[in-house]
């Protein structure tokens, strides 16, 4: 008879041994006789099980998991709001996509252009106030407009220093007739990145809340706190609006909490990704008010590791404001995030309705809490969150999760423990054995892995990166099929091998109980090191080892076999489906994320290591069977074949990373900026000028895509460091330069601005312990960028900015950005250096670069005829700036 998958039912014994409980009766041998070390004897045969093979065996599993697969991603696309019945109180989603689509038809909506200081704000104003005369007389509203000047250091993108004038916020407050003492903040943000729409980023979160003031104010319930609505008009500038209202308006002192509506992508379900900090009992509030839940600690564990290079304002409340709060974002198609086709039509209205259901409900609740007024008491403490399929949230203390997770990895590591000292006299060599299969399974990842990663680079270093940008499906079948073939391998050879006459239901046994011990290690390791994440791993501790107590008993001979696997795989249902749909939302999220991750990192590698390790997670319970089966060789066989053809395939170059589907775009995204540059002495005369379009492309394939249709973009004109300068001499908007160190400098005629920049030395202080200061004038376009490098021996000891305590970037240098709204003063500052007695070469180089990312000056007619010819499947973003380097 042959022996498959299903001739294990494994004899786990209450006693955790191979022997049978019951003395009245001899050891029984079943499936062969096994000795203690899981030997095939002789004897007579007892009670053999129907077999299933590898035919039968591995496309059951394959079924189970495309079904779970199925299953989650459904949960993902089916759950977005329907709209509710009509009433005064509801969240009317037509009127919030109205809204949308006026704030949109506006353009581009750029700190310092009139498209966002005076078109959108006026817009706003308007609805604002249509809103406030509708409004009942159980609510008071308060409007202001802010434009505030300050600055602030920030540690994302390396740590620079932030600094605006006159920026604007348009600020409502709603409140009960009487006033009130406490109040909750709503924020989004009107303004946009250059040369993109801004309808999901963040256009449609403001709309949203639009609505919410229009069905909060015309209630006849009076709330018991005070609502805050803030529409601030300059988030993309690195959160400069946040900071100017959390740090200088009158009403921030009343806020307790606050919830940040965001976007990373354009539409579907919005995502709770960063809660606190601490203050669990605004996870509480959303997990009773919101009506179709979204949201996962995984997230925001991922979020705030800085893995994915972006941030929200919920930092600024965080760091500044010592606010808890909740932040929001919607995720679905990342691939047009901050892009032109970032548009209102492709938002759905039942995205809208979702958002504003929810959000609604969490605002009313909040502002109805008693809890809101007294924030700080319920302060302390981490909390657990995870929705299931969307439709609810579980949430408890993350003090509890950790007695949870302690309690479950012990049970784990004491059914081990007994299995192990059954019989006593066996103990060392079985104890042996279960560590010799847990390295064995560790190795087979191990092996995976690197075979994987080594594919992924062989496909990055012909040229092939990002294949599957457009194709998803690709990677799955090139590295997830690589990954799975590579593991099963590993094992056969294993079991062919190294366990040649060992029993294969002994082998599925204790193969199990390594995976066991595996996730039981995992589970203490991360509670230990405090990470809310570690509940996934109870999962995979807890119904695994109940799947197989579950499956301990003796089936009658008929049918014992199917009714094994149906029961094994029933009780590993929970931990399954919850990986798929976890897995989903975290490829959802970061797949787009590569397409705009800089030159330097290997979006084939990173995204095979995910694969690689889903692919290890989803196999880990899965792995006995390969002990079970009879062969895998018509699995390997099909893997391996899948494998070749589709890496045929990839070399070919007949998977295009990048789309222009009108209705489905995947672009690839270029910055181009008709650049200016001037350097001078010490003297102050220009020793150096010259002037080009400088070229970044956002992913690891540069220019090469580009380079058929623009054939004098190409490596002979890469961009040489300047590397007497700070930031190599180059006009960077951001520090940003860690991540693209490929970029490309066509030369171009020099362009003249019609607003220049004006740059002045005020006056030259020694002062004392021999240190200088040196004070600024700067005036010139919204946008500009200020670089810094002390010369060697000299120190930057302070400045008028920030907190007065300079943040070097990584490299060294100092990095300012600035920007203002309408009507700024000239900008002044000071640096003081600490400087050696002999300075002949100058104490410092200070660069100032200016952009143009609106109006007249913005786009040359060499930038125009240069973006012209760029293929449709591009998003090429342009603006013109000037850099000058000075030394002092």
């Amino acid at each position: 008879m042959e022996r498959s998958a299903a001739t294990a039912v494994w004899r786990l014994r209450a006693s955790g041994g191979h022997r049978d409980r019951d003395r009245r009766h001899p050891p029984s041998r079943e499936d062969g006789d096994r000795d203690t070390d899981g030997k095939k004897r002789g004897g007579p045969r007892r009670r053999r099980l129907l077999p299933l093979p590898e035919a039968r065996g591995a496309p059951l599993v394959l079924l189970y998991l495309l079904g779970l697969r199925a299953l989650a991603h459904v949960s993902h696309r089916q759950l977005l709001s329907q709209p509710s019945a009509a009433g005064p109180r509801d969240f009317n989603a037509p009127r919030a996509r109205g809204y949308l689509d006026n704030i949109t038809a506006i353009g581009p909506r750029t700190v310092g252009s009139p498209e966002n200081e005076v078109l959108a704000v006026n817009y706003l104003l308007e609805q604002i106030r249509a809103i406030e005369r509708e409004s009942t007389d159980a609510h008071k509203i308060s409007i202001d407009i802010q434009r505030p000047t300050g600055s602030f250091s920030i540690d994302f993108l390396g740590g620079f220093t932030s600094y605006y004038a006159n920026i604007t916020n348009v600020i409502v407050k709603l409140e009960p007739r009487n006033g009130a003492e406490h109040a909750v903040l709503s924020n989004c943000h009107f303004d946009s990145v250059p040369n993109t729409p801004g309808a999901s980023d963040d256009a449609v979160s403001c709309a949203v809340m639009l609505e919410i003031l229009n069905t909060l104010s015309k209630s006849s319930e009076s709330l018991q706190h005070a609502v805050i609505f803030l529409f601030n008009g300059a988030e993309e500038n690195i959160l400069q609006a946040s900071h100017g209202f959390i740090t200088q308006h009158e009403w921030a002192k009343s806020i307790r909490a606050f919830i940040n509506l965001e976007a990373a992508g354009v539409g579907g379900k919005e995502l709770v990704f960063q809660t606190g900090p601490e203050n669990p009992w605004l996870v509480q509030a959303y997990v009773a008010a919101a009506k179709h839940p979204f949201a996962s600690v995984v997230a925001q564990e991922i979020f705030q590791s800085g893995i994915i290079p972006a941030d929200t304002d919920f930092r600024i409340y965080r760091d500044f404001g010592n606010i808890p709060g909740i932040d929001l974002a919607f995720i679905e198609n990342g691939y047009i995030y901050h892009t032109e086709y970032d548009t209102s039509d492709r938002i759905l209205t039942d995205s809208i309705q979702r958002a504003g259901d929810n959000i609604l409900a969490v605002l009313k609740y909040l502002a109805t809490s008693d809890k809101l007024a007294k924030s700080f008491e319920y302060r302390h403490g981490n909390v657990v969150f995870f929705d299931v399929l969307g439709l609810f949230v579980l949430a408890y203390p993350a003090r509890v999760g950790t007695v949870m997770n302690y309690i479950t990895a012990a049970i784990a590591f004491l059914y081990l423990s007994k299995k192990v000292l059954q019989p006593k006299t066996r103990a060392i060599p079985n104890l042996k054995k279960l560590f010799t299969t847990f390295g064995l399974t560790l190795l087979s990842w191990v092996c995976a892995l690197v075979s994987v990663l080594i594919v992924a680079v062989f496909i990055s270093l012909i040229g092939r990166s990002l294949s599957w940008y457009t194709h998803f499906y690709v990677s799955v079948f090139l590295y997830g099929t690589a990954a799975a073939a590579k593991l099963i391998l590993v094992h056969t050879l294993a079991k062919k091998y190294f366990y040649k006459n060992m029993n294969e239901q002994y082998l599925g046994d204790i193969f199990f109980d390594a995976s066991l011990m595996i996730w039981s290690v995992a589970l203490a390791v991360i509670t230990q090191m405090g990470l809310c994440s570690a509940f996934i791993c109870t999962l995979w501790v807890a119904f695994p080892l109940l799947a197989k107590l579950m499956t301990h008993k003796e089936f009658s001979q008929k049918g014992a076999t199917m009714k094994f696997v149906m029961m094994y795989m029933l009780g590993m249902f929970v931990p399954y489906l919850y990986m798929m749909y976890l897995s989903w939302t975290v490829f959802e999220m970061f797949t787009p994320i590569m397409g705009r991750s800089g030159s330097e990192i290997l979006p084939d590698v990173v995204l095979a290591g995910f694969i690689v390790v889903i692919t290890m997670i989803l196999s880990s319970y899965f792995i006995n069977f390969i002990y079970l089966v009879k062969s895998t060789k018509t699995t390997l066989i099909a893997l391996t074949t899948v494998f070749v053809v589709t890496l045929i395939l990839v070399c070919s170059g007949i998977f295009f990373p990048y789309s222009s589907d009108a209705a489905n775009p995947k672009p690839k995204r270029v910055f181009l900026q008709h650049t200016s540059r001037r350097f001078h002495d010490l003297d102050g005369n220009v020793v150096k000028s010259d002037a080009g379009i400088w070229i970044n492309g956002f992913d690891y394939n540069g220019m090469s895509h580009i380079t058929p249709h623009v054939p004098e973009i190409n490596d002979t004109i890469r961009t040489p460091c300047e590397e007497q300068a700070p930031f190599c001499g180059l006009p960077w908007i951001l520090p940003v330069h860690f991540m693209f160190r490929k970029n490309w400098y066509l030369p171009a005629p020099e362009i003249f601005p019609r607003n220049p920049i004006h740059f002045k030395v005020l006056s030259k202080e020694l002062m004392p312990w021999n240190s200088v200061r040196l004070s600024f004038e700067v005036s010139g376009p919204s946008h500009m960028s200020l670089y810094v490098r002390p010369h060697e021996g000299s120190t930057l000891s302070t400045w008028s900015l920030g907190n007065g305590i300079p943040v070097a970037s990584l490299g060294g240098d100092y990095f300012v950005f600035y920007s203002h709204g309408l009507q700024a003063t000239p900008w002044h500052f000071w640096v003081e250096l600490t400087t050696p007695e002999k300075h002949s070469d100058g104490v410092v180089s200070l660069g100032i670069a200016a952009h143009y990312f609106f109006g007249e000056d913005q786009k040359s007619p060499q930038l125009y005829a240069l973006l012209e010819r760029f293929p449709n499947w591009t998003f090429s973003s342009g603006w013109s700036c000037t850099y000058d380097l000075f030394i002092f």
